[in-house]
């Protein structure tokens, strides 16, 4: 196993069902933001850290996805017939990151500070740590519901409550990977039992970010972009 992580996954096979009609004929990762597709935005972090292998997800739309994708040296997990959620989609994708542990990007915020792919290099403990979250206080997040996802301690471990929003942004260890029997199943379950075994932790971003999940928050990326 590497010390650092030299891979990244990015999500991008989810139906984008809360953009409405945005995402009647092409999928979330491709609406423009400032111009430029969403996936791109995730795609400039990554080039940030440089990993060897970049791999993204696919499933809805996946032949758009992999035509924009492809020319930029992606590797392509096709999920079929069903799409596998994050664990068992990450789980799928191990054969192209081929290493451990990796980094994984959701491609649905936009990020205005430094790269947190940075943030999380610079903390991450092997030794400590099978996963490390990035996560946001709620007053720099902007259209994001809710009181939060976790609650940050002062030593970076996290609890279920309020307080911070995950960013989307991580570095995951992935044997644990191979604990759970179903296809399909989120990396949520995977950070409960890490959390049980005390190895689970989080850095509070610096600066602040954007959920570009809903329409709404195109315009509220796109200013938060302008502000930079």
């Amino acid at each position: 196993m590497s010390a650092d992580p030299e891979a990244i996954m990015l999500f991008a096979a989810g139906f984008g069902t809360r953009m409405g009609a945005l995402t009647a004929d092409r999928p979330k990762p491709l609406i423009p933001v400032a111009g430029r597709p969403l996936i791109d935005h995730a795609l400039n972090l990554v080039d940030g850290v440089q990993p060897i292998r970049t791999v993204a997800n696919l499933h809805y739309q996946a032949d758009q996805l992999a035509a924009h994708l492809e020319p930029k040296g992606v590797l392509l997990s096709r999920e079929e017939p069903m799409i596998l959620e994050t664990g068992g989609g990450l789980r799928a994708a191990l054969p192209f990151l081929g290493c451990d542990p990796v980094y994984t990007l959701n491609t649905d915020a936009i990020w205005a500070g430094p790269n947190p792919l940075h943030l999380l290099r610079d903390a991450w403990d092997p030794d400590q740590m099978d996963a490390l979250l990035m996560c946001i206080p709620i007053a720099q997040t902007l259209g994001h519901g809710g009181t939060g996802d976790f609650t940050l301690d002062p030593d970076g471990r996290i609890t279920r409550g309020p307080g911070v929003v995950y960013g989307g942004a991580q570095i995951l260890k992935t044997d644990g990977l191979e604990e759970f029997d179903e296809p399909a199943f989120s990396l949520n379950r995977l950070w409960d039992r890490m959390h049980q075994r005390d190895r689970l932790r989080a850095v509070k971003y610096p600066g602040r970010w954007c959920d570009v999940g809903r329409p709404e928050g195109i315009a509220l990326a796109e200013s938060l972009i302008a502000d930079v």
